[in-house]
């Protein structure tokens, strides 16, 4: 009896053995699934970050690029520091940064690397990089910052910035944490073309955290994509130039080639120096910026809506002859009594009326547009005609975004019935509660932009191309040019020429100053209200092209609180269309330059 107890306690132990042995065989042979954890225990996956698309301008000069920094990582599991007082010498840090970094890479994870100092610099990489075999479980990970080859542009190229939990929550394009995005301008826009595909790279080490090469001979490595090339408009020496001129001063230039659509200037000011915003002081920097009471972040160009003031003249002409209420040798007698003028009363055709910017005479045009004879009810025919004003209004381009191709554009205001029901609470108004808007002022807002387009409108007898920034796109070698469809917002083409001619007498009329003799400039003069007249002066427009045959250049320029259009706006635009077309400025006795660089203007003075 005992000995069969015997057989069957050694038979059991011996079963027991051989379970044991066919688990193992399977744990350590048949399935191989440890072997691939210990192996993942010593591989080190190094992200490779694509290199960001670069930025030329219109004749291929380079704008922005990109300067290797450095992201420090951190492992905290094999993190091994013999001296960390040494550590924080080297990396120029106190130890409360260095415990804080250290609880929060922990906090990520304990095995999975994370960054523990982010962007240093490629002068400081070199300091260092000799030393940091002393510190096991640090590694340095290659990245690019941002830099620009001039200190102008910076709201309209943008900048990119580490991208936020919230964008992560819903981002669809697989960016994670740690990644760099496009904030604003330019750099947001066009994220997905300039971003690129990030690689990634398996590296072997071994408990002391020493390379010991590349995994399974780099069969899982994976190489980044750079992002594409972006070809832009811009006049990247002119642009210079315009900013140069709006130094001191608070306003905008939009030039545009009227053949294309293409955005030759787009400077707004106050400004910054985008090289502000990249590397290791973004955070500080831009708090400063953002701190700036002048708004050097806010891009006047798209974003600024002032009453259009006198150059809105133009388009007021346009509706009329596009809604038949008038012809180009239909002459008006006006007296100055309907509405306040700087031009004495008599008879004026379109022509007349915009060289001599009679408020009366547009008056009347606007009138004529709202008060048809619809039915013998005055309001109910204003509320009719004013929607006619405002649909005409809006086909060139007004209370609507132009589509230019960065983010933040404003639309500005068009009013129509609807909004001034709701401003007079559904009581009655009539054609003299909204006679403002005949000349530019009252609710109507416009941007300088929208401006500038009109101007481009004008250049080409009756259509535009939807003005932007990019023109294409280039990426191993192959150019992708984006095409952009011809748009015609009046009913006819064959009025522009008394526009035109009319433009052109402006300049002999109120912008003397800014007469260019071998150059002839096409242009309207503008003083929008500002609703502090008291205190400080209206703001200086001014839209103009040229030349007049195979216009080369259509613009927009506002000066803020520099009063008359026909010296500020003009002079500025006048500078910047002699820039483009002769390459240089032409001294006269007049010193346009140096009268716009002085800005004596801005102090009220009209000299």
């Amino acid at each position: 009896m005992l000995e069969n107890r015997r057989f069957i306690i050694q038979g059991v132990f011996v079963f027991v053995g051989l379970i044991f042995l066919i688990k193992l065989f399977g744990l350590q042979v048949a399935d191989d699934t440890y072997r691939s954890k210990a192996e993942r225990n010593i591989l080190q996956r190094i992200i490779q970050y694509p290199f960001r698309g670069l930025i030329y301008d219109r004749k291929d000069e380079l704008i922005v690029y990109n300067e290797p920094m450095y992201d420090l990582m951190v492992v905290p599991r094999d993190v091994q520091i013999s001296d960390t007082t040494a550590f924080c010498n080297l990396f120029e840090i106190t130890r409360e940064e260095f415990d804080e970094n250290l609880k929060n890479a922990k906090t990520y994870s304990r095995v999975k690397p994370s960054a523990f100092l982010k962007k240093i610099s490629h002068e400081k990489y070199a300091q260092i990089q000799d030393q940091l075999y002393k510190f096991n479980g640090f590694y340095v990970n290659p990245r690019t910052v941002r830099k620009y080859t001039q200190p102008i542009l910076a709201n309209e190229l943008g900048y990119i910035g580490e991208i936020s939990q919230e964008q992560l929550n819903s981002d669809t394009a697989g960016y994670r944490a740690g990644d760099y995005i496009g904030i604003t301008g330019l750099e947001e826009y066009y994220e997905p073309q300039l971003r690129g595909v990030r690689g990634a790279s398996y590296k072997m080490v071994n408990v002391s955290g020493i390379e010991k090469g590349s995994f399974r001979d780099g069969a899982w490595d994976t190489v980044a994509i750079p992002g594409k090339n972006l070809l832009s408009t811009i006049d990247l020496n002119l642009q210079a130039y315009a900013e140069k001129l709006l130094e001191g001063k608070k306003g905008s230039v939009v030039a545009i080639d009227p053949s294309t659509g293409e955005i030759l200037v787009m400077a707004s000011a106050p400004t910054y120096d985008p090289n502000l915003l990249t590397g290791k002081n973004f955070g500080k920097n831009f708090k400063a910026i953002q701190a700036d009471s002048t708004a050097r972040l806010f891009n006047r160009a798209i974003q600024a809506k002032y009453p259009a003031g006198s150059i809105f003249k133009t388009v007021q002409a346009l509706i009329a002859l596009d809604e038949g209420v008038t012809h180009p040798q239909e002459r008006i007698y006006c007296d100055t009594f309907s509405i306040g003028d700087h031009a004495p009363p008599g008879f004026y055709d379109v022509k007349k009326g915009i060289a001599k910017s009679s408020n009366n005479y547009f008056y009347e045009l606007m009138r004529r547009v709202v008060n048809r004879e619809i039915d013998s009810n005055t309001y109910k025919d204003s509320q009719i005609g004013m929607d006619k004003w405002a649909e005409g209004i809006r086909r060139f381009g007004f209370g609507k975004k132009t589509g230019v191709d960065i983010p933040g554009e404003e639309a500005g205001l068009v009013p129509d019935a609807k909004y001034y029901n709701k401003l007079y609470n559904n009581k009655p108004w009539k054609y003299s509660n909204v006679a403002s808007l005949s000349i530019g002022q009252g609710e109507l807002l416009v941007t300088p932009i929208q401006m500038a387009n009109v101007a481009a409108i004008i250049a080409n007898r009756g259509h535009y191309y939807p003005p932007h920034l990019v023109r294409g796109f280039k990426q191993n070698g192959k150019t992708e040019v984006i095409q952009y469809e011809k748009k015609t917002p009046g009913k006819g083409s064959d009025y522009y020429p008394v526009i035109i001619d009319a433009m052109a007498s402006v300049m002999k009329e109120t912008a003397p100053r800014a007469i260019i003799n071998d150059i002839e400039i096409i242009g309207k003069t503008g003083t929008a209200e500002n609703g502090l007249k008291d205190e400080t002066p209206d703001h200086s427009v001014f839209i103009a092209f040229a030349p007049r045959d195979n216009p080369k250049i259509a613009i927009a320029v506002y000066v803020e609180n520099a009063g008359w259009g026909g010296r500020a706006a003009a002079c500025t635009a006048s500078l910047v269309i002699e820039k483009h077309l002769r390459g240089y400025i032409k001294k006269n006795w007049q010193n346009r330059e140096n009268y716009v660089l002085k800005g004596d203007f801005l102090d009220g003075k009209q000299n």
